[in-house]
């Protein structure tokens, strides 16, 4: 079956209304989702990400990176986690990004990730990457 992610997006209104619930009310809510998820048998991964101000920005505008450290000021739009679900179709992985539980205003894009048997098998990267696979419990 193909995998999906579903990338979780909100604004600074977003965040900071986050910040506003209890941490285990919000734990309660999306543990009951990722246990929806599991039950079904469709979760492949989870994960949220630390406050936007703790990270940083490699920049590649320039001839040279350029490395800022967060906030990053005004932001239209964060990432703040991900899931990747392994279902049968665009649309199922939709009906479950529907039923995850989210502030207003919050935006789930929804992105297949290609398998590794779509790329040429006689790359030597794709044949070393399938080694590691294999090796590693991943194929």
């Amino acid at each position: 079956m193909p995998k999906y992610m579903l990338i979780m997006r909100g604004t600074d209104e977003v965040a900071a209304k986050a910040q506003e619930m209890p941490f285990e009310e919000i734990l309660d809510l999306m543990g009951r989702y990722n246990d929806q998820l599991i039950r079904a048998g469709v979760l492949v991964a989870a994960e949220g990400l630390e406050d936007a101000s703790k990270g940083v920005v490699v920049d590649f505008t320039g001839e040279t990176p350029v490395v800022t450290d967060g906030p990053y000021g005004e932001t239209k739009e964060l990432f703040g986690g991900f899931y990747i679900l392994d279902v049968a179709s665009q649309e199922e992985a939709v009906t479950w990004a529907k039923r995850l539980p989210v502030f207003p205003g919050m935006k789930i894009e929804i992105r297949r990730v290609p398998g590794i048997d779509e790329f040429p098998q006689d790359n030597k990267w794709i044949i070393q990457e399938r080694e590691w696979r294999e090796r590693t419990g991943q194929l």
